[in-house]
């Protein structure tokens, strides 16, 4: 199993923020990377390799701990309740990109059905292609 400490780590102080941000309906902090999470191949800065998932494997048991599941699934309901607002109002520009590449490798990964919304929602159900391209779909 894949250590996900810095995931834990990372959310211990900015979970409860990044949350309230959501439910607000605007981002103002930073968090992404680690609330988030994208796939590790598709981050260009240090904080986006670091806080990357390797493959569907790691996003699994990304999903199966028991505080970052619930947590991710939490931020993506907080996220669906402003549908019909652009992501990009809710997130900016860059983040609501990743926001559609980590619905898009929680989708593809057997998340529950927050993450099929999400695309549904924000993104006319269109996956990210470069998700599905480093996934091999």
């Amino acid at each position: 199993m894949p250590d996900l400490t810095r995931f834990l780590t990372a959310q211990s102080t900015t979970f409860p923020t990044a949350l309230a941000e959501l439910r607000a309906g605007r981002k103002a902090t930073h968090w992404m990377w680690f609330v988030f999470p994208q796939l590790a191949s598709l981050g260009r800065s240090a904080t986006a390799k670091r806080y990357g998932i390797a493959d569907l494997d790691e996003a699994r048991d990304y999903l199966a701990h028991p505080v970052l599941g619930p947590r991710l699934t939490e931020a993506a309901r907080a996220v669906l309740a402003h549908a019909g607002t652009p992501p990009e109002a809710i997130l900016g520009a860059t983040d609501a990109l990743k926001l559609r590449s980590s619905a898009t490798l929680f989708d593809a990964a057997g998340g529950g059905p927050e993450f099929r919304a999400l695309l549904d929602a924000f993104y006319d159900g269109a996956p990210c292609p470069l998700t599905l391209r480093e996934l091999g779909r």
